[in-house]
């Protein structure tokens, strides 16, 4: 029996057979796996491979193997993949709206506690839709009546005052007057929200809309002279340097006569807001005559 050789006593030829043949004995396993497995492929024919022109052995099943065709896509797993891109654009739009809504709830919280925190006070009803200055009636007859005097307001002015006459008298609070003196012409005497024709009767009538004693603002008063009472009968007296003191549920506030004016019914800009703390005192004049009216000016004691 022939003895083996071992793989350094082969020549060349022996080697390069013994290579074609292990070549083609894996090709063939190869074949045989792939009929197994249902697999189609393409094979050149057999070739001599023990000739030294022979061509390489070609193996197409091996490129077949390396490509697989794409699996086809489930139409189902389609849909499913697009419904959850929807709601993954939906969840980022509806966050970027909550964001937004949250920016601008902040902002409005932020003024609004600004706004707690540096409270406005409220100015006063501007006073030019006064038509003319109050307190005006008639001269008092031998018995004493009298009644507003309708007269010294234009005429197509007069449906105004009407209306006006019916604005809702505030509630009471802590600062607004209660009393007002004048000691030099002995006046004490209470003060009334409004100076329509039925506060008067009551006292002294503040203007609905003027400042609260001791605020910025001009406080409006107003009294008969020759009625009611006759509490502002004897304002021409007053001179420069007098006190006016009024007093509120709180405290007291002392103003000092500035000056005196004499004044037509229609010359409501003296009840005009001021931007310190002044007091305005308004009757008829002369006395028993009323065709005008008195207005004294003070501002308040520093």
């Amino acid at each position: 029996m022939a003895r083996k050789k071992i793989p350094e006593e082969l020549s060349v030829e022996e080697l390069r057979k013994l290579l074609v043949e292990k070549r083609r004995g894996a090709r063939k396993e190869r074949l045989e796996h792939y009929r197994r497995t249902g697999r189609v492929v393409s094979v050149a024919p057999d070739l001599d491979f023990d000739s030294p022109q022979s061509a390489p052995v070609i193996d197409t099943a091996s490129g077949t193997e390396s490509s697989s065709e794409p699996a086809p896509v489930n139409p189902r797993r389609k849909f499913l993949d697009r419904l959850l891109l929807g709601v993954e654009i939906l969840a980022v739009v509806g966050l970027v709206v909550i964001i937004l809504n949250g920016v601008g709830l902040l902002r409005t919280l932020n003024n609004e506690v600004i706004a707690a925190l540096n409270p406005v006070t409220p100015s006063p009803t501007p006073l030019v839709m006064a038509v003319v200055l109050p307190s005006g009636h008639t001269p008092p007859d031998a018995q004493g009546n009298t009644r507003p005097n309708e007269a010294e307001i234009p005429q197509h002015l007069l449906p105004m005052v009407q209306s006006l006459a019916n604005i809702p008298v505030p509630t009471a609070a802590p600062d607004q007057a209660v009393r007002i003196q004048i000691p030099a012409i002995n006046v004490d005497a209470p003060v009334v929200q409004g100076d329509g024709w039925e506060q008067l009767k009551k006292g002294v009538g503040q203007y609905i809309g003027s400042a609260p004693p001791g605020r910025d603002g001009n406080t409006v008063l107003s009294a008969h002279n020759d009625v009611y009472g006759e509490i502002f009968r004897y304002l021409d007296r007053l001179v420069p340097g007098d006190e006016i003191i009024i007093y509120t549920q709180q405290r007291q506030f002392v103003y000092i006569v500035d000056r005196t004016v004499l004044v037509e019914p229609t010359a409501v800009e003296v009840m005009a807001p001021t931007s310190s703390p002044t007091v305005t005192l308004i009757s008829c004049y002369p006395y028993l005559v009323n065709d005008q009216r008195i207005v004294v000016f003070a501002r308040l004691q520093n």
